[in-house]
């Protein structure tokens, strides 16, 4: 099934397929079926094991059916054997809903190329290696440092990151060392895994492959292009249209502006293009490669800066972005390494006399700086910016687009979302999207008001909100500059590999450097919280308050007209002072943990460093609060009938109360970071913290007879002042000193093994609900890492 000697030889072509996309060499067979050593596996029972072959004939493809069960596909018929060339997309099992494969073209490498070089096909461009090695032996081994063999000058790469390896069989296998931020084969990470000369490596900014018996690297420098195709996106369950058959082409160093009326889709269009919501139709092509299916690889080479801050405002810029150059490069970049990566992109955002400075004293212009700058660390080729010029006025207006501007000529792509037309000469191309997301133009922003026919933008607007959306749509598509800047720069339509599809584009990833991450986001944490004056304010003088109100009940000694007073206040306290910690941790940080999650941040180190610093304080909150308002008090005090109260179960009565009143504070802690991580604003968090603190009291068993009433006893369970409460009551035996019928509830009962259980509940409520914030969080990432 060869080519005969002398015959014209077929073009190399890209075999696409739902999972995964392959370079079709023309010098052999391609089987294709569901045996695993078939060159083209298609793991879909409707596939027989031996399915069809692809072959070379009289200087072009054909596939032939080798007599499957169900069938070969093309344009809904079925086929014996079919010419494939560009463009051609077979099904096989199922003419509707089986696999698919599409066949793409690929340019001739230039006369000046080495012949048995070829790109990374999923590339989708030809560009010059930027480094070739011969293999040395049987190890490669890749990464920063210099005594590797292929070296790679990155800084989102590891000093030594991974290694290839000869196989006895001749074969070769990439292996992962553990690296910070993955390793990568096809778009997917891995830790070990086979490769073939049709295979791509994706290490930080380089995609590898093999050539013979030599490794070729290309290299990411940032000039890339975007190809949108047919995005569609539907939401609600009748499938509402958000936004309808949006493509279009855009250049390497490009500026894009994306402007429409409100309601026109322009935030689900961000989503789609960065990856965060994908579309329910339709691709997007990072210089080729889907990026929804090789996401977890891409996704390090895209900026995306929102409209609110991603940055915490109470540190300096310097600061904050080398928190986040921590965050984002290897444990094993030195400080210096850092420290000029963040130097270079200060001078970059020409934010060298602001360095220093605090961040929410900047200007809004000089503040979105900051957050480009941010994104600009890790060198991403894509940058997307959500109405980045909203709430400036027109001089700062200005200087954030030229900025931009010169961003894109440096070697970036770039896209702005926006709302404002004053500044709209500098880009290269504008994109308008009308009411029900469809492109009512996408040209240059010249033309535009020329093409709507009218001269002022709001003119324009006022027309999409009166006129049928659908025309629009239908006019643009019908014009020449359809013709002129979509249809004439797009390349063939791929399939998407949706992740709802194929599975999760993050494959089997595991976080890297956990306890990296966990001591990085401790000291900024705790950064952010020393520079924040009212919440120290208020955390040193609440405890102190609370504490002398206790010390002012309890006098020198407990007795029956303090006890339960002085009990239900040390409840109080600690409820007041854990909760009011933690209440609004986690949504006033929302924006910025969807962005570093997105770039790999750990999910449960961003917790455990919300836990060990709140934690912290708030153990010795109620340390002082219990001190200052029992130590020196008599708690073993002997009753005006004779009887001598024996205080402390297990410890010292003032050690118990310490540690029940901490517990209950640690807990009430973690009931205020689910609230946060619960609401959607900062402004609902108090509102939420006084009904939880109302129920918390009402429930802990010193206003409201418990025991043995159905139906509140056991919610009671639930609520962790009942517990903390009852721990306090054994401690100074409150049913002797004070006996009533709420005081005679059987957990009120000085008993060592009661005690126990009070406080291991307290620790078992503590733990569910680390694990309920801990879901909570994941509802909030974006749609593509929840798949």
């Amino acid at each position: 099934m060869g080519e005969r000697a002398g015959a014209p030889v077929a073009p190399p072509m890209v075999l696409v397929t739902d999972t995964d996309s392959q370079l079709i060499d023309p010098g052999r067979a391609y089987h294709v079926g569901r045996d695993p050593t078939s060159e083209i596996v298609l793991d879909d029972p409707r596939v027989s094991w031996h399915h069809a072959v692809l072959h070379t004939t009289d200087g072009h493809w054909q596939l032939e059916d080798v007599g499957s069960t169900n069938g070969t596909f093309a344009d809904g018929r079925r086929i014996q054997q079919e010419d494939v060339v560009p463009g051609t997309r077979l099904r096989f099992g199922d003419p509707a809903e089986g696999p698919a494969a599409t066949f793409a073209g690929l340019p001739a490498p230039a006369a000046a190329e080495r012949p048995s070089l070829v790109a990374p096909q999923a590339s989708g461009v030809f560009r010059q290696p930027s480094a070739i090695i011969r293999l040395p032996g049987r190890t490669a081994r890749i990464g920063r440092a210099g005594d590797n063999d292929l070296v790679l000058d990155d800084l989102l790469v590891s000093r030594h990151h991974a290694e290839l390896r000869t196989l006895p069989d001749g074969g070769h296998e990439i292996v992962d060392l553990t690296s910070h931020n993955g390793t990568y084969l096809n778009g997917r990470p891995v830790t070990r895994a086979p490769v073939g000369p049709a295979d791509i490596i994706g290490i930080g900014h380089s995609a590898l492959c093999l050539s013979g018996d030599e490794l070729v690297e290309y290299t990411d420098t940032g000039e890339i292009s975007l190809n949108v195709q047919g995005l569609v996106v539907r939401v609600g369950p009748d499938h509402r249209v958000l936004l309808d058959d949006v493509g279009f082409p855009l250049a390497e160093k490009a500026l894009l502006a994306v402007a429409g009326p409100s309601g026109a889709g322009k935030s689900t269009l961000l989503n789609a293009l960065t990856g965060l919501r994908p579309a329910d139709e339709g691709t997007v092509l990072y210089d080729g490669r889907d990026l929804y299916r090789d996401y977890a690889e891409l996704r390090r080479r895209i900026g995306l800066v929102p409209q609110d801050d991603i940055l915490h405002t109470q540190l300096t810029v310097r600061r904050a972005l080398s928190y986040a150059a921590e965050l984002r490069f290897p444990g094993d970049t030195t400080k210096e390494e850092r420290e000029a990566r963040v130097d270079q992109v200060i001078h970059e955002l020409g934010l060298d006399g602001r360095a220093d400075l605090v961040i929410s004293s900047l200007s809004g212009g000089q503040r979105k700086r900051v957050s480009v700058a941010l994104e600009l660390l890790t060198k991403p080729s894509l940058l997307f910016l959500d109405e980045p010029t909203s709430g400036l006025d027109p001089g700062m207006e200005r200087s954030v687009m030229t900025m931009l501007r010169s961003l894109a000529d440096d070697g970036r792509t770039v896209v702005v979302v926006t709302h404002s037309v004053l500044s709209l000469s500098v880009c290269d191309r504008l994109l308008v999207l009308a009411p029900g997301g469809r492109t009512a133009y996408y040209g240059p922003p010249g033309e535009a008001l020329e093409f709507f026919g009218y001269s002022e933008w709001p003119e324009a607007f006022e027309a999409f909100e009166s006129e049928d959306h659908a025309a629009w749509q239908r006019r643009y598509r019908e014009s020449p500059q359809y013709q002129r800047y979509v249809a004439t720069g797009s390349v063939p339509v791929v399939p998407a590999a949706h992740p709802a599809e194929a599975g999760s584009p993050f494959g089997r990833e595991k976080p890297q450097g956990w306890f990296s991450q966990l001591a990085t986001l401790v000291r900024r944490y705790t950064a952010v919280l020393a520079a924040d004056r009212l919440f120290l304010t208020v955390m040193i003088a609440l405890p102190f308050i609370i504490g002398v109100m206790c010390r002012a009940m309890a006098g020198s000694r407990i007795s029956s007209d303090n006890a339960i007073n002085v009990v239900l206040t040390l409840c109080i306290g600690g409820l007041l002072t854990g909760s009011a910690n933690a209440v609004r941790e986690v949504v006033k940080e929302r924006p910025i943990y969807q962005r570093e999650r997105v770039v790999g941040l750990s999910r449960s180190a961003y917790l455990v460093s919300k836990v060990v610093v709140l934690g912290t304080i708030t153990v010795a909150q109620a340390a002082v609060l219990t001190t200052v308002g029992l130590a020196g008090v008599n708690l073993s005090p002997t009753l005006a009938t004779g009887v001598r109260v024996h205080s402390g179960v297990v410890l010292p009565p003032l050690a118990e109360l310490i540690l029940a009143v901490a517990m209950l504070s640690f807990s009430a802690m973690m009931l205020g970071l689910l609230v946060s991580a619960l609401v959607r604003k900062e402004e609902a968090t108090m509102p939420m913290l006084v009904l939880l603190s109302v129920v918390q009291i009402v429930f802990s068993g010193a206003m409201l007879k418990l025991h043995g009433v159905p139906g509140l006893e056991q919610f009671a369970w639930l609520v962790p002042s009942r517990w903390g409460l009852a721990a306090m009551a054994q401690t100074v035996d409150l049913h002797t000193i004070f006996p009533t019928a709420i005081t005679a509830d059987p957990l009120f009962r000085p008993d060592r093994a009661r005690w126990l259980r009070c406080m291991g509940i307290l620790v078992g409520l503590s733990t569910v609900l680390f694990f309920a914030v801990l879901a909570l969080l994941r509802r909030q990432e974006p749609a593509i890492m929840r798949k």
